[in-house]
């Protein structure tokens, strides 16, 4: 059996896990010819860190069980959701434009700039969950309990609005047009927001042993809102979706909140 494991042993373990299932993953991608399987992960990656850092050590409290398996049951539903999402489709328009761009030399520069990254930005996120993991003794106090609750409030906007989005795209009549029902009517992104909600739980949850988990939550939260969630995503949905931009001046881009009179 292992010592229980200061702060610098959790986060080492969790970089060496993380680094280890990114290069499997990039074999494999590899051998399918196809960067993408680097999404289906992602969920999964968090899961891996959060067994490996909880059993890496003797000794546990229900602080870090409670962290454990709110990091599981998030982590394995969306990495099932996007693989049942994805089954049956090609690459995506994003590896494949970088594939064209730098030809033969894709393969090593997407193990630095598509697997090494994701694993980078996954290992400082999930930070709230690897911390917990260094306490013998923390239990639930209300600081925890209201992490909890914020989580399951992001999984429940991840999860309903998933399956709004699924059952309108599965109605041939609405190819081509913009989801504004349900959820998606109060904010045009309610599974980002949810995700932000969920990190920003496991962080709050975290506080009772650190501060620093907060800083996995904060870059979350910046990715989804400014860099490659919302952003990035809307600039092809403007150009992809008739009426795509009415629906910006009338939603809220995040936060939910009440449509704006069209």
């Amino acid at each position: 059996m292992f010592a229980l494991m200061n702060h610098g042993d959790a986060m080492a373990a969790a970089a060496i896990a993380i680094a280890i299932l990114m290069v499997c993953t990039w074999l494999v991608s590899l051998v399918m010819k196809n960067a993408s399987i680097v999404d289906l992960i992602w969920g999964f990656g968090f899961v891996v860190v959060g067994w490996v850092t909880y059993l890496g050590s003797d000794t546990t409290s229900a602080l870090s069980t409670l962290s454990l398996t709110l990091v599981t049951i998030w982590g394995l539903r969306l990495a099932i959701y996007l693989t049942w999402r994805n089954h049956g489709k090609g690459e995506d328009f994003r590896y494949v434009a970088m594939r064209k761009r730098w030809g033969q030399r894709f393969p090593i520069i997407s193990l630095f700039t598509v697997f090494g990254l994701q694993g980078t930005i996954m290992w400082v996120v999930s930070l709230p969950v690897q911390l917990v993991m260094t306490e013998s003794d923390s239990e639930i106090g209300l600081i925890a309990i209201l992490g909890a609750i914020l989580w399951a409030v992001g999984l429940a906007f991840e999860a309903i609005g998933d399956a709004q989005l699924t059952r309108f795209k599965s109605d041939p009549s609405n190819a081509g047009k913009v989801m504004n029902r349900g959820l998606w009517r109060y904010t045009r992104h309610p599974n980002y927001f949810g995700d932000a909600c969920v990190w920003w739980g496991l962080a709050v949850i975290a506080l009772t042993v650190t501060p620093w988990g907060l800083v996995g939550a904060a870059l979350m939260h910046l990715f989804l809102r400014r860099v490659s969630g919302v952003t990035l995503l809307e600039k092809s949905l403007v150009k992809r979706r008739e009426g795509y931009a009415e629906y910006i001046k009338v939603t809220s881009p995040f936060i939910p909140r009440p449509p704006k009179k069209s």
